[in-house]
């Protein structure tokens, strides 16, 4: 039954590296040339106004920028319908006016969306390198429909999560369409000097023919976005102004849960919350590099619902992070990726102690919140003139109390999160070519006899001249501090590699030693290891035969434990995805796992290994055109193994329908089944003949099965109110039937097992409806509904409507919610102010 898998697999490989090889041989890596353009700004005096229409005469005396280049599909190719961008600027912004020729009114696509939510539309897009470091830089976009998009780049890529405050407008000419854009200094950073050159790029994307086009032109195959620029030129006597701004909130919640009722919603008692708090953020200028972000007494209630499953591995479930906070202006708290914010407000440290029965015997656990509550964060962050950046950043988290009572009703608390400070603090030295050293710390401290830690790492990237080589490392050192010892950790990791051109690879050798612990404020799935890694690509960034673009990758990873350096594991992959010419676009992804592996994490227990079967899988999607208003997303998984008849099996299917530019819709649908699975199921102490304990590690033979289904619709009133709908429903049942010991050299002998419960049924349900108003710049009236509801029971719902229906009629938690953010920019007030009394 293995052999064709193995077969295909071994072909895939062969055809593969025939293609690398061969193309290697011929060596080709063509890049079309093109020179770095400069475009002047036109200082003016008077501003012009943000309308949409460039009738002012301001703007044909500045110089024009045109002649796009196509990035995709076809990279190089002179744009055929023309772009004309001009620059002018002030004392107090820079205005961008610009002109997309078409022709037809039905070729501009101008579907309505959020902010930051593009869609299936046109835009268009100005981008700013202002220290011209070639690392770090500013987009700012707009659609025709008039939908605001903002994003800031660095060596960790696009980060649509930040927010400025801008003016834009958008409007219909004819066969055209024009787009005017104002960009207060205050939305962006800059340096000191009298006269200015800053990098520049400005973009087009015509949704019709899916094409994209850039000023400077964008070679797909080279390294690094920000570095392919051209220059901004004339920029003289600016200055950053004060920045000041406030935004106080007004939030009014209420919370319905259920107290009781063991699931019955006849017998269910709820208990009804009500609260309304305020809080503030703010912003403010420290000098022409730095600004203090500052939020204090947060609200994240209106957040999006986390995707909850039923977790079986032996690693913690990682969850996104919808807060806004967390998610504006993080790109420097984030290199390395030492930094997991959700540890901030996350689970509490002690919050499965209270479940212990031998510490707290004969109590059951009433309360017990599975999320801290933020008191205050705050973030320094900016970058010189030189091109360091820096960045410093705290957070308070206040104490939590689960409560706990026996059997006479008398209540015990138990403090599951002391008072925590969190701090990072992130140095960042841009260099030529696209380079960077980066040092960072992480820092947790508790109050009382909890203990504390800290991380000290460092990065960083060198390339050559041409950007087409490079070598990368990172380094850290964990510490966590005790009432009586202190435990120590280290890692490191080193790569080289060729990362332009159309074939490339990269070599890397990576170790954590056992002791090595980043997860009191990052996050880390696998330590104690030594890897290695190799890998080589080859892609095909023009059209050919029938396809638009073709990427490919062939590779090995080689990994052994730490301690005790013993062979862990070894896998090969090999996959290809690409576009064809009709824009429907597929993949295929394949991973062998040839020999037996050694799996020191199922077992849950130090030293402890079981040993993992020789397999292979095979990964394939098709994803259909998302010009048209009907698309489709389709996706199988197949996982076999050279034991018994285990395998693995997930289909998933997500179509997304457009009513209109206003209206849409999609949903998901995914069903995993994992057939004769083997995995952990409990730690089992007997009571031996001598009177002894004996201690085994109990594996389960079972089927998985896990059913997702989420529906999600959005309706778009105008570019500054929306109203969207998000209902998520996950089922998992695990049903055990055999079960084993797992011995000490890693195999598993039959046991005679019978456990009280055998199987599980996982129900996690969550409806989020958000309507949202944009009122004034900055500022938001958001009304949230949220429903939510989790179970994990031994009773098992066979059919999938049957347990929806149980979901659906079971007592659930609702939450209401109304929020005001007004935006109060100081500068905006000052000149009110001063109209006001002239």
């Amino acid at each position: 039954m293995n052999l064709p898998i193995t077969a295909l697999f071994k072909t895939t490989l062969l055809l593969t590296l025939i293609t690398l090889l061969s193309h290697v041989a011929q060596g080709q890596d063509k890049q079309t040339k093109f020179p770095q353009r400069s475009l002047q700004a036109l200082r003016i005096t008077e501003a012009p106004r943000i309308d949409g229409v460039l009738d002012e005469p301001i703007w044909q005396q500045a110089e024009i920028a045109t002649q796009f280049i196509q990035n995709r599909p076809n990279p190089g190719v002179v744009e055929r319908l023309p772009t004309e961008v001009r620059i002018v600027y002030d004392d107090v912004a820079i205005y961008v006016g610009a002109v997309m020729h078409d022709v037809s009114q039905d070729s501009i696509f101008r579907e309505l969306g959020r902010r930051d939510d593009l869609g299936n539309t046109d835009w268009f897009g100005v981008f700013f390198d202002t220290y011209k470091d070639q690392i770090n830089g500013f987009g700012f976009f707009v659609t025709p429909a008039g939908v605001q998009l903002d994003a800031r780049y660095s060596s960790n890529g696009e980060d649509f999560s930040w927010n400025a405050v801008w003016e834009s407008s958008a409007k219909l000419e004819g066969t055209d369409w024009v787009a005017e854009l104002k960009i207060p200094y205050s939305a962006i950073r800059f340096s000191s000097k009298q006269e200015q050159v800053w990098g520049l790029n400005l973009m087009r994307n015509r949704q019709s023919t899916r094409e994209r086009f850039f000023w400077n032109h964008l070679e797909p195959g080279k390294d690094g976005f920000v570095n392919q620029w051209g220059l901004l030129q004339g920029l003289k006597d600016i200055e950053a102004p004060l920045r000041l701004s406030l935004t106080p909130y007004l939030s009014g919640y209420m919370e319905r849960f259920p107290v009781d009722g063991q699931g019955k919603v006849e017998d269910t008692h709820y208990k009804n919350d009500m609260n309304v708090s305020g809080g503030l953020d703010l912003k403010y200028g420290i000098n022409d590099a730095f600004t203090l972000d500052m939020t204090l007494i947060p609200d994240f209630s209106q957040v999006q619902s986390d995707n909850r499953v039923l977790n079986l591995s032996p690693f913690e479930q990682q969850f996104s992070e919808n807060r806004p906070f967390f998610l504006e202006g993080t790109e420097l708290f984030n290199k390395g990726n030492f930094f997991y914010s959700r540890r901030i407000g996350g689970t509490p440290t002690h919050y499965g102690t209270v479940y212990d029965k031998k510490k707290y015997k004969g109590y059951e656990v009433l309360q017990n919140p599975r999320e801290t509550k933020m008191i205050n964060g705050t973030k320094v962050s900016g970058r010189t003139q030189s091109g360091l950046g820096v960045g410093i950043f705290n957070a308070v988290v206040g104490r939590q109390h689960a409560v706990l009572q026996d059997s006479v009703g008398d209540r015990l608390e138990v403090e599951t999160q002391p008072l925590t400070n969190y701090n990072i603090a992130v140095f960042d030295q841009s260099l030529k070519n696209n380079s960077y050293v980066t040092l960072v710390n992480t820092n947790v401290m508790r109050q009382g006899g909890t203990y504390d830690a800290n991380l000290t790492g460092a990065l960083f990237r060198f390339a050559n001249k041409e950007n087409k080589y490079a070598v990368n490392g990172k380094a850290a050192l964990s510490q966590r501090y005790h009432t009586d010892s202190t435990n120590l950790g280290y890692m490191y990791e080193l790569g080289f590699g060729k990362i332009s051109g159309n074939v490339q690879y990269n070599l890397s050798h990576s170790v954590k030693s056992d002791t090595y612990d980043p997860n009191d404020l990052g996050i880390l799935f696998v330590n104690n290891s030594i890897e290695e890694e190799a890998n080589i690509s080859y892609n095909k960034y023009e059209p050919f035969w029938k396809m638009q673009s073709l990427y490919t990758t062939l590779g090995a990873v080689y990994s052994r434990r730490y301690d005790p350096n013993v062979f862990q594991n070894f896998v090969m992959y090999a996959n290809a995805n690409g576009t064809f010419k009709n824009f429907m676009s597929a993949g295929l992804s394949m991973n062998l796992e040839p020999v037996k592996t050694f799996d020191f994490f199922e077992p849950r227990a130090a030293g402890r290994y079981y040993v993992f079967p020789v397999n292979y899988s095979v990964n394939g999607w098709l994803s259909t055109d998302y010009r048209k208003r009907l698309a489709m997303e389709v996706g199988v998984f197949y996982r076999m193994f050279e034991e018994n008849a285990r395998r693995s099996l997930s289909v998933f299917l997500e179509p997304r329908f457009r009513v209109n530019n206003q209206l849409s819709f999609s949903y998901a649908f995914e069903s995993g089944n994992r057939y004769d699975d083997i995995g952990f199921f409990a730690n089992s102490e007997t009571v031996n003949e001598t009177g002894g304990t004996d201690k085994k590690i109990i594996f389960g033979l079972r089927d998985v099965n896990s059913v997702y289904n989420r529906l999600s619709g959005s309706y778009i009133f105008n570019n500054r109110m929306s109203l969207a709908l998000r209902v998520r429903h996950n089922w998992s049942k695990v049903m055990a039937r055999e079960f084993f010991a797992l011995e000490p050299n890693g195999n598993l002998r039959s046991e005679a097992y019978d456990p009280e419960t055998p199987n599980q049924n996982y129900n996690s349900f969550n409806l989020d409806m958000v309507y949202s108003w944009w009122f004034a710049p900055g500022s938001e009236i958001s009304i949230v509904w949220k429903n939510a509801f989790e179970e994990n029971v031994d009773t098992l719902e066979p059919r999938y409507f049957d347990n929806f229906s149980h979901t659906l009629t079971s007592p659930q938690s609702s939450t209401f919610s109304i929020k005001v953010l007004y935006y109060l920019d100081y500068l905006t007030m000052r000149s009110k102010l001063s109209k006001g009394r002239s």
